[in-house]
């Protein structure tokens, strides 16, 4: 295809659009703020209610604080056999005991930097996990503390007690994994190939599984003991090890299995593997370059910052937004299912409902996030934490939530709030409204009266300062009209009425009509285009071929609401009508006489416009139509009908196409000085003297208004050459050449000469001379 058949095909293409466009598009004054989908109730504030991925909202589980133990990171909660709560900490390694949530026990103390991990068997003792260069204590029910394990590692991620009470101790940065018996004998169970034995469970058979950094593996190990060896005695070895899954994701943080024998993995980070030492190296000499830290990776950095007396840093050290989560489902016989996905949060902890959802514990918003199945989920609740570390099951079918940065300790179900609200992100409507009708949608009586809705107002970004009252409650089926005062910035609350349990209210969507204030369209530039183009649509130039200009508006235009500077092609969304509207270039030709212009225009309403033409000559008053109704934002007339001179335009743009003729307004912009020169220069005094041995030619070259631009010769019908004025510069009306021709052959000659103005009006002139006979020596 040739370069001419593309360009045409493209045309006509934009002018199909451009035909259809109209026939779409209109202005409307009211428009409808709609909210229907997760990323639209996302940014609201949720009250004991769930946001459904599927745009839903409906009652959540109960979430209530439970205690806050004064630490800045919690990192693991464990319950003993008689319920009681213990959560490991730090800074400052350290465990607490809530036999009253309101004052925690102290009941484990050491000299490293973080309580990392904890356990307990059988018998209450507990099994604490401390880093960094950490060690295992054990803790008996009495209070005795005692080093059980010393592995030898730098750091100490998860301990795991087996049906037989062997503990597994899971550790980085060699990522080894120790066994050590009841009686406190341990050995190297597993040497990974990995950095980091990151998290550790058992599956239905009693195999170990360990998720691992920075390949993101999930590994399963046969657990083989000699035969007749005491467990007290002698350490287990390993058996066979398998790479159930690599995830894609770099690091492993939490395994968790089910009754019937599912396996599901959260990992978290983009895969890395730099040259050189240990991935942490950068925590103790950071580079310019260095990749976004892991969680351990932060846990190190946080705890390297203890140990120098820095101030312990925030936990949004955790990896970027950049590293995203993945969970996995790994069948009984294998099979693994991504279940969920995201490239902002991060799973740090999973636990499971009391009916049997998988739940996620997600930084650095500190939300908590059911998988409810078939590729929905739910934020059930967000916590005024960073990041949910820890999520384990409590007294009464009660889960138990760990966070950090803070940390604290919440509780959540098991049964539903008995009243929740959801309050909207505030709507800018840019332009001071009037607020119309609130309607809504929903399952379960939503439009019945089990959900009331109130509005707000104001006319600053955060509600909170002098805005309206709520007005409501709006309950009625079909909705209600808005009553709160007139603004540019809305917000509306759902409050949920849960006196039945069953058939809990759903609401699907959220919809106010409001009318912005119309106000005055604005023409954002005007240019004047270089004499002699013309500038029409898509249509080719009248009378054949025609060679193309360039048109163009001068000066950087700024982008305004619904709407698209001129002359970029774009197609413009109005969030009432979802009509489409273009504004496309034209094309510039040449066509002497005509006279061009340009302008760009916007309507913060996104009204319709059209445009009035009006000129007049420099010294005048008067404006003069020279055309009205213009849909177009471009202009071109013939100019051979103007006297010659200097002009002004106006533009007067209206809004009228979308408001009543009472209603619409006009806002005018003057253009810059311009000039008009159709009558060509004149030659005058054109002479030439052959008398002598170079033959001299002069003329004039005289304008009405405008400098001569151009001039030039030719001898005997041969090659133009250029002739600048005696003065050296062509900037008068007036200018005088003179031209020598040494040389000349003997006989008649004719000069012809030729003047242009800028606006290439031209005139030429001739003269005929005879060169005589020079005589012979």
């Amino acid at each position: 295809m040739t370069r001419r058949s593309i360009l045409t095909c493209l045309w006509a293409s934009l002018l199909t659009i451009a035909l259809l466009a109209p026939a779409l598009a209109y202005a409307e004054h009211t428009h409808f703020w709609r909210q229907t989908d997760y990323s639209d109730f996302e940014k609201g504030t949720a009250k004991g209610v769930a946001i459904r991925s599927d745009g839903k909202l409906v009652p959540a589980p109960q979430f209530a604080a439970f205690s806050d133990p004064n630490l800045m990171y919690l990192w693991a909660l464990r319950t003993d056999s008689r319920g009681r709560v213990y959560a490991a900490g730090g800074s400052d390694a350290k465990v607490l005991r809530f036999d009253d949530p309101a004052k925690p026990t102290t009941v484990f103390e050491a000299p490293e930097l973080s309580a990392q991990t904890i356990t307990f068997d059988a018998h209450d003792n507990l099994y604490v996990g401390t880093s960094p260069d950490g060690k295992v204590y054990k803790v008996t029910p009495d209070g005795q503390k005692t080093v059980f394990f010393d592995p030898k590692a730098k750091y100490i991620w998860a301990l795991a007690l087996d049906a037989q009470g062997t503990l597994f101790v899971g550790t980085g940065d060699k990522g080894e994994i120790y066994a050590v018996t009841p009686g406190g004998t341990g050995q190297l169970f597993y040497q990974s190939d990995e950095r980091h034995a990151r998290s550790l469970a058992f599956d239905s058979k009693g195999n170990l599984l360990v998720g691992t950094d920075p390949d993101g593996l999930i590994l399963r190990i046969e657990i083989t003991r000699a035969t007749g060896a005491k467990d007290s005695q002698a350490p287990p070895n390993a058996g066979t090890a398998y790479v159930m899954y690599e995830t894609d994701k770099k690091e492993v943080t939490s395994l968790l299995t089910d009754s019937s024998g599912n396996l599901y993995a959260a990992a978290i980070g983009e895969k890395q593997r730099p040259a050189g030492p240990s991935p942490l190296q950068p925590l103790i000499t950071p580079q310019p370059s260095a990749p976004a830290l892991s969680a351990q990776g932060a846990v190190a950095l946080a705890l390297q910052a203890a140990a120098t007396a820095q101030p312990p840093p925030a936990f949004s050290l955790f990896p970027s937004t950049t590293g995203g989560s993945q969970v996995v489902k790994i069948s009984p016989a294998g099979s693994p299912e991504t279940l969920w996905t995201s490239r902002e949060d991060l799973v740090f902890s999973m636990g499971l409902s009391p009916n049997g959802k998988v739940l996620l514990g997600t930084g650095n918003k500190g939300a908590i996030i059911e998988l409810r199945g078939d590729g929905v989920y739910s934020i059930v609740a967000k916590t005024a934490s960073s990041q949910v570390t820890s999520l384990i099951a409590g007294r009464d079918r009660q889960l138990l939530v760990g966070t950090a940065n803070p940390g604290k300790i919440f509780t959540l179900g098991p049964g539903e709030e008995s009243a929740g609200s959801f309050e909207s992100d505030p709507f800018d409507a840019k332009i001071f409204s009037r607020w119309g009708r609130l309607t809504w949608w929903g399952e379960n009586g939503a439009t019945k009266g089990k959900v009331s809705f109130y509005a707000r107002s104001g006319n600053t970004s955060n509600p909170e300062k002098e805005w309206s009252p709520w007005s409501g409650p709006y309950s009625s089926e079909g909705g209600a009209a808005v009553t709160c005062p007139p603004a540019r910035f809305l917000q509306w609350k759902a409050v949920f009425q849960l006196a039945e349990k069953r058939d809990a209210p759903e609401i699907s969507w959220v919809s106010i009509a409001y009318q912005p204030e119309n106000v005055a369209p604005v023409v954002d530039d005007i240019a004047i285009q270089d004499a002699g183009v013309r500038v029409q649509g898509f249509s080719a130039s009248p009378g054949g071929p025609a060679t193309a200009a360039a048109v163009q508006l001068k000066t950087p235009q700024r982008s305004s609401i619904g709407a698209t500077p001129f002359p970029n092609i774009g197609v413009i969304l109005d969030t009432a009508s979802k009509a489409q509207k273009m504004d496309v270039p034209p094309q510039g030709f040449e066509e002497k006489g005509y006279q061009s212009v340009l302008w760009s225009a916007h309507d913060d309403n996104d009204d319709d416009l059209i445009f009035a033409v009006y000129y007049r000559s420099e010294g005048e008053q008067t404006w003069r139509l020279l055309k009205d109704r213009i849909t177009q934002r471009f202009y071109s007339w013939d100019t051979t009908t103007m006297p010659d001179g200097a002009y002004y335009l106006k533009i007067i743009a209206s809004d009228q196409p979308s408001n009543p003729p009472a209603q619409a307004l006009t806002i005018e912009r003057v253009s810059e000085r311009f000039e008009i020169q159709n009558t060509p220069p004149r030659i005058e005094n054109l002479r030439a003297d052959s008398g002598g041995a170079t033959a001299k030619i002069t003329f004039a070259g005289v304008s009405s208004g405008l400098a001569i631009t151009r001039a030039q010769y030719s001898v005997d019908a041969g090659e133009w050459f250029v002739v600048f004025p005696a003065s050296g510069l062509s900037d008068a009306p007036r200018e005088n050449y003179q031209i020598e021709l040494p040389g000349l052959a003997p006989g008649p000659h004719t000069i012809a000469v030729q003047i242009s103005d800028r606006f290439d009006n031209t005139t030429a002139a001739q003269v005929t001379f005879t060169v005589a006979q020079r005589p012979t020596k």
